[in-house]
């Protein structure tokens, strides 16, 4: 069996590959650095994204440092992954279909003490790639249009340092260090009556982050959690050429000339969570977190930063009553995540639901797992400036669990 998962993780890898002919994003990514990511690690795409009050004993649980205080002791772990994802887009007068293959992830960790650990992870913030053409947009305070058309590529990274500390036998403390960092290409076309002004330009973006997270283990079968990003600055700076074209005249406003752009503002964000196990077998995940993106006093050119509300919920299930029988040792999971979205555009919320189920599929003789999680979303709806998507997303990903330090029995 062991080698069939091996064997499966490659095959579905290269279909996943072969299946992005045509890579793109959303077309919201338009907005800000783009786009926020989700690459979460281990079982957590199956859950819903939940699991802030998740220990990281069996993959590395990304959405709360202060899981890392009960990683194994001698254990080394590894985590990478990826998805595909097949999107259509419809608006009020067309629709299109696109596939997409992202990178989601790679982290490794391992235990510091009996008591504390510490992971590095690198993954994706945000992608910012995105194709529109002529889109209609009112001219404000006016009742004229101008037609959009925009093209871009690019996105932050998060480069993460994590720590988490057991304090006693219930309560465990964690903060990351993240460093933010990536560059944004942005080409866009604006017509107006019979003038067309094109701007180009490309932006880098560097800043810094801290996250803090706690657990509390109320028994051995529920534990509560929370964790807050504090807001940052992410510093900004571009090269930019503008031309106008009149008349079937060009003319150059600027040529690559570099200046200080906007800083991006990162909200603060508090989180919640709970886990509570039910027979040694079925586990439930819930999560609740707010971004108050409103406090960063940020806005685009055709929309709002709001307050975001997200709420996800996650179960878990394995038979366990032959852990010799590989099917009673895999993992079911099924969960739901809806959230509010943090751009307002014409007065509309962009806000985003889901479903997904997945399994964990153990490798035999080791402590890895590989998993495998299928999710179906809607983001946006369909109206005057707003386009709905959507999506069909597989997530892989291989959590890899190796033990040091260990001398063997001689039986």
């Amino acid at each position: 069996m062991k080698n069939k998962i091996i064997f499966l993780s490659c095959f579905i890898l290269m279909s996943l590959t072969a299946f992005s002919q045509s890579i793109s994003s959303s077309p919201y990514s338009l907005y800000g650095v783009g786009s926020l990511y989700d690459s979460d690690f281990g079982s957590i795409p199956s859950i819903g994204s939940s699991g802030i009050a998740l220990p990281s004993d069996l993959f590395i649980n990304n959405l709360n440092p202060a899981s890392l205080a009960y990683l194994p002791l001698n254990h080394f772990m590894f985590d990478i992954g990826g998805k595909a994802i097949a999107t259509t887009y419809e608006s009020g007068s067309r629709s299109e279909k696109r596939n997409n293959f992202q990178f989601s992830h790679i982290a490794f960790a391992f235990p510091v003490t009996k008591k504390s650990g510490f992971s590095v992870a690198l993954r994706p913030y945000s992608s910012a790639t995105f194709k529109i053409s002529n889109l209609k947009l009112p001219i404000s305070d006016s009742q004229e249009y101008y037609y959009l058309t925009a093209a871009g590529s690019g996105g932050l990274n998060n480069f993460d340092f994590s720590y988490g500390y057991r304090i006693g036998t219930k309560i465990s403390v964690g903060a990351s260090a993240t460093v933010l960092f990536g560059n944004t290409t942005d080409d866009r076309s604006y017509l107006i009556s019979n003038s067309i002004t094109s701007i180009s330009k490309k932006t880098d973006y560097s800043g810094l982050r801290a996250t803090l997270g706690t657990q509390y283990q109320i028994d051995s079968t529920f534990t509560v959690a929370s964790t807050f990003k504090l807001p940052t600055k992410v510093k900004a700076s571009k090269v930019q050429s503008v031309e106008t074209l009149t008349n079937e005249v060009v003319s150059t406003v600027e040529s690559n000339v570099a200046s200080d752009a906007d800083d991006y503002y990162m909200p603060l964000e508090i989180g919640v969570g709970i886990s509570k196990r039910f027979k040694n077998n079925l586990n439930m995940t819930a999560d609740y977190e707010k971004s108050l993106w409103k406090n960063t006093n940020q806005s685009e050119l055709y929309g709002d930063f709001v307050n975001q509300d997200r709420f996800a919920l996650g179960f878990t299930y394995s038979a366990k009553k032959n852990i010799r029988r590989y099917w009673d040792r895999v993992q079911y999971a099924a969960g739901a995540n809806f959230d509010t979205g943090y751009l307002e555009v014409d007065g509309k919320r962009v806000n985003n639901a889901s479903i997904s189920i997945g399994l964990t599929l153990p490798i035999e003789n080791t402590f890895s797992a590989l998993n495998i999680s299928y999710s179906y979303g809607q983001k946006g709806k369909v109206s005057e400036n707003l386009i709905k998507e959507n999506y069909h997303k597989i997530s892989l990903n291989l959590s890899l669990d190796g033990i040091w330090f260990v001398k063997r029995k001689i039986e």
